[in-house]
């Protein structure tokens, strides 16, 4: 004798009661969420963004070049600095003179000076970048400073994709104009707290 086979019964499924004219009722409309809600749902929802201080690494071929995030455009008159509790960039101060930043300046990923801030670095090359983006920079010399008694040295270098500055190793090579564009800047925009060391090579 062939084993019973059980047969599953037929799943139910919801009718609509007809309506007084004999076509089905239309199904009840849901109720749109407020627009708190739903603001308050994308907030839960959203992916916590990278640091980029702490999150982003300094780059496989670190220290011969690295990654440095972009604070201030070259040509800027405003300071733009991290803020460290966001992650994100603000305005810090419009400088009170007629002095730009002569080139593009940041800071180096999970790096700490003396100050508590992580190391800056004025990284040359042809043109302005974005605030907040970062790029592959290569070490030529160093700016020893110092900020209100702490350490405060500003790496020099030079980006590593940029054909006209990618060549240099050595900040000697550099015209010696350009130095001068450097350290003229500096003296002018922080000398009323700092003291500027000369350039190492």
């Amino acid at each position: 004798m062939a084993p019973s086979q059980e047969v599953a019964a037929p799943a139910a499924t919801a009718t609509k009661e007809p309506s007084a004219n004999g076509t089905p009722a239309a199904a009840p409309k849901t109720k749109a969420p407020a627009l708190n809600e739903r603001i308050l749902s994308s907030i839960t929802r959203r992916s916590v963004a990278a640091h980029p201080w702490h999150d982003l690494e300094i780059g496989p071929d670190a220290p011969t070049i690295f990654n440095c995030v972009i604070e201030i455009p070259k040509g800027s008159k405003v300071k733009y600095e991290l803020d460290k509790k966001t992650g994100l960039i603000k305005v810090d101060r419009v400088l009170y003179s007629s002095v730009v930043y002569p080139h593009n300046y940041g800071f180096i990923p999970r790096t700490l000076c003396d100050d508590s801030d992580p190391i800056d670095v004025l990284v040359i090359m042809q043109e302005p970048v974005v605030p907040g983006c970062f790029l592959r920079a290569k070490a030529i010399g160093l700016m020893p400073m110092i900020d209100q008694g702490e350490a405060d040295d500003k790496i020099i270098a030079v980006c590593a994709d940029d054909p006209e500055y990618r060549h240099f190793n050595d900040i000697k090579e550099l015209p010696p104009h350009r130095l001068a564009e450097i350290r003229r800047f500096f003296e002018d925009c922080e000398s009323y707290y700092c003291y500027l060391s000369c350039f190492y090579y």
